[in-house]
């Protein structure tokens, strides 16, 4: 995976986990509704940041970005959430990213 690739799913996973992270926030915590304003923004950003993906179709760009996602989302997870990882969280997310560099550098 080159970095730019790897610089893109980065970002967009960080924009589609910090938006939705904003409806989690106002269903299930309790924030405000105003959460949802920067939330809808970030997943705008995301959708948009995929659109950049040198893949050379959208479910490619998809599922080679699945991995990307699942590995931040445990980022999330230990950091913003301050929930330890267990090694099966570990595991999967290294099975994940694995299929992610399977499906980007695979043969065409």
């Amino acid at each position: 995976m080159n970095p730019a690739t790897l610089a893109i799913y980065a970002a967009a996973a960080l924009a589609e986990i910090a938006g939705c992270f904003t409806f989690w926030g106002v269903l299930r915590l309790g924030k405000p509704v105003w959460w949802l304003v920067p939330g809808g923004a970030a997943l705008a950003l995301f959708a948009w940041l995929l659109t950049l993906s040198s893949a050379d179709a959208a479910g490619r760009a998809y599922a080679a970005y699945g991995g990307i996602y699942i590995l931040a989302s445990l980022g999330w997870l230990v950091l913003v959430e301050r929930v330890p990882a267990t090694r099966w969280d570990l595991a999967g997310a290294a099975l994940a990213v694995l299929g992610c560099i399977v499906i980007l550098w695979g043969r065409r």
